[in-house]
């Protein structure tokens, strides 16, 4: 971390050859595909070497480096003008609570259902389920209304189910309950 600090292109190469395959993996979940992760992936670490500085040395590094990649996924589909498909959850069907397991489901089976979602599904879905953020933080950063995440959550909840249902119908997932 010094090196990189000090602007040592060898220490970056090296942070980066250790660190770059479970940021792919993290760039992945946001994207729509591997070349537009690995694009969300190259500009992260170009942030993460230009604030390098800034860490303070509270928490993991990488965890510090996640969260560079994860603002970056999100920048990044701000910067594209996606439009979220943003429904209010007043205006939203009931969609109830199933209590559907996505633990035990395989993790290359859910990263692909996790891509075929539309983009707003698949943000809110990362942010709130594998990232933690609360759904007042991801209203606020992605600016739209509390309700609307969890509107998007809920309806990204039950087309997963949706897909998996019909995956395990045809024996792709390993899902077994």
């Amino acid at each position: 971390m010094e090196g990189c600090k000090a602007g040592d292109r060898k220490m970056q190469e090296l942070l980066y050859k250790q660190t770059a395959s479970k940021m792919l993996a993290v760039c992945m979940r946001y994207a729509k595909d591997r070349m537009e992760a690995e694009d969300v992936l190259q500009m992260g670490y170009i942030k993460v070497f230009q604030k390098i500085k800034e860490y303070r040395g509270e928490g993991s590094f990488e965890g510090w480096i996640r969260r560079v990649m994860v603002n970056t996924a999100i920048e990044s589909y701000r910067k594209n003008l996606r439009s979220l498909n943003v429904v209010e959850i007043d205006e939203a069907y009931e969609q109830p609570s199933t209590g559907f397991d996505f633990s035990r489901l395989g993790m290359q089976d859910l990263m692909k259902v996790i891509q075929k979602l539309a983009d707003g599904y698949r943000i809110v879905f990362n942010m709130y389920v594998i990232e933690g953020y609360s759904h007042k933080e991801i209203g606020e950063t992605l600016g739209i209304s509390e309700g609307a995440s969890k509107s998007q959550l809920s309806r990204a909840r039950a087309i997963l189910k949706e897909e998996i249902i019909k995956m395990e119908g045809f024996g792709y997932a390993t899902y077994t309950g």
